[in-house]
């Protein structure tokens, strides 16, 4: 696997180099600047960047707003304060705070090299993972577990979504098509631009919308074929 390192102190450059050496990954080149790597990437394939938060004029955040590849980044910072902001980009595999320790570091390339298999069965199988139960959205600056049985809809409210469980509502900055890709396809259907439902939780279905909970929820045309095919009619 290829990676480059993006960091403007020197010292750190050496020391994430030397810790790539003792793994599988092959550095192809280093860069004191984000500019500079992203003209480098125009040009050549590369699968992970190591990547520093605070740079001069051109910060890693705004790095990874421009990524056009599938590049995967485990960024390498001194600040514990961006934590939860930078798992909202998909790209980010991992955050390691300076110093980085060998520990640290290897724990971070375990995550990395199992990351990409499970998407590549996921992406050849057209398939959704089906076991895992719950997820984690960012509220007001915390992560919240909600268990994936429990909800009942989620709707999209211009840059944020709605998700819905029996006892409560959660606000989240993302999009529908974000939480789709993290939801089982064997319970969850998109029945509409702006819906999301839990086709278990449904009571009924009169012409174009679908009662869940004391929720009405309307169900565009190119959406109710699909919907149909998956009830269990007599």
């Amino acid at each position: 696997m290829n990676c480059i390192i993006i960091d403007d102190d020197t010292s750190a450059r050496l020391i994430i180099r030397q810790l790539c050496k003792n793994s599988n990954l092959v550095v192809k080149e280093e860069f004191s600047s984000a500019v500079e790597a992203i003209k480098y990437l125009n040009s050549n394939s590369i699968d992970v960047a190591f990547l520093d938060i605070h740079m001069p004029t051109f910060s890693g955040f705004d790095f990874i707003k421009t990524l056009k590849t599938s590049l995967k980044v485990i960024l390498t910072t001194s600040d514990k304060n961006f934590a939860l902001e930078a798992f909202e980009f998909d790209c980010v595999v991992d955050y390691i705070l300076k110093p980085v320790g060998i520990d640290r570091f290897n724990k971070s390339i375990k995550k990395l090299f199992n990351l990409p298999l499970a998407q590549l069965v996921n992406e050849e199988n057209n398939e959704k993972p089906e076991n895992i139960d719950f997820i984690f959205v960012n509220v007001d600056k915390r992560l919240v577990k909600i268990k994936i049985p429990e909800i009942l809809l989620i709707e999209a409210r211009g840059d944020y979504i709605s998700i819905r469980t029996d006892k409560k509502s959660y606000v989240v900055h993302s999009t529908l098509k974000k939480i789709d890709s993290k939801l089982p396809s064997d319970s969850f259907l998109r029945i509409h631009r702006s819906y999301i439902i839990n086709t278990s939780e449904i009571i009924d279905i009169e012409d174009n919308s679908v009662l869940i909970n004391k929720h009405i929820i309307p169900i565009s045309r190119s959406h109710k074929t699909e919907l149909i095919k998956r009830l269990n009619l007599l």
